[in-house]
């Protein structure tokens, strides 16, 4: 009985977060505008390819993530590899430092970047626009890396490093062919995080996009205002579906590093 209840509060926990997505993916599908199913189609697909600004905001989006995941993790990494080497309590305080952004709410990063923004702006004589997105992203990303890397880091033999040091490796070559390999889990699952955070970030690219630039999160917005487009579901489900697929990767990733650990 106790195994039947969990059972069904698991379903029912399953069905509350789940069951608007899967409404949302059927509706993609409708050959009709309403929310009335009129039968089944993909010209809503067809439409969403075709639609030059909805591509033109995804082409900025996979761009902007793609940028921001790749600098965010050479520089969370290099920043967790410091913290790491940081002795006492400093090594506490500024790891503690480092995880403010991720809990700091994100309206409140959004407009302290747009002020930030402005008033470089102002100063520069420059508008906000790729930059200052990409900017913001690579800051907000950041310490999504350094908490993955920091584990890694963690879990490391330090002596291995130090007998590569012995055996006539330079503290760079030992650093490629020791320390990066071991620490190449947490690195990969935090590229994936901080593409997936990017790509889906609304608040912050909002405050700091300016008047000009768009990406797919404001653009599905701005489809949200007008009347109700089935393009948005279409855009919805695949984005849905490309994010599932990352975390997919990602378990499998940590599933086969812990087969290897007990191995």
């Amino acid at each position: 009985m106790k195994k039947l209840s969990q059972k069904i509060y698991f379903g029912l926990i399953m069905g509350f977060l789940y069951l608007p997505l899967i409404y949302l993916i059927a509706y993609s599908f409708n050959d009709g505008k309403t929310s009335v199913w009129k039968g089944f189609t993909l010209k809503w697909y067809v439409a969403l390819f075709q639609d030059s600004q909805i591509m033109q905001s995804l082409y900025n989006s996979l761009l902007v993530a793609f940028l921001a995941s790749l600098f965010a993790t050479i520089l969370g990494t290099l920043a967790a590899i410091g913290i790491y080497n940081f002795k006492g309590g400093y090594r506490t305080v500024v790891q503690t430092v480092s995880n403010i952004p991720i809990i700091n709410p994100e309206i409140v990063t959004g407009v302290s970047l747009m002020l930030l923004f402005t008033m470089a702006g102002t100063l520069f004589n420059f508008e906000m626009g790729f930059v200052t997105v990409l900017l913001a992203h690579i800051g907000f990303c950041t310490p999504y890396v350094i908490l993955n890397v920091t584990p890694r880091l963690k879990r490391m033999d330090s002596s291995i490093y130090e007998a590569a040091l012995d055996l006539g490796c330079s503290p760079i070559k030992a650093f490629f062919k020791v320390v990066l390999p071991e620490i190449m889990p947490g690195i990969f699952s935090g590229m994936l995080i901080s593409f997936t955070y990017s790509l889906d970030d609304f608040v912050i690219t909002y405050f700091t996009r300016g008047s000009k630039f768009q990406t797919l999160p404001i653009q599905i917005y701005t489809m949200t205002h007008q009347r109700i487009n089935p393009k948005a579901n279409a855009l919805s489900a695949l984005l849905f579906v490309a994010i599932l697929l990352i975390l997919i990767l990602i378990n499998i990733r940590n599933n086969k590093e812990a087969e290897k650990s007990r191995a």
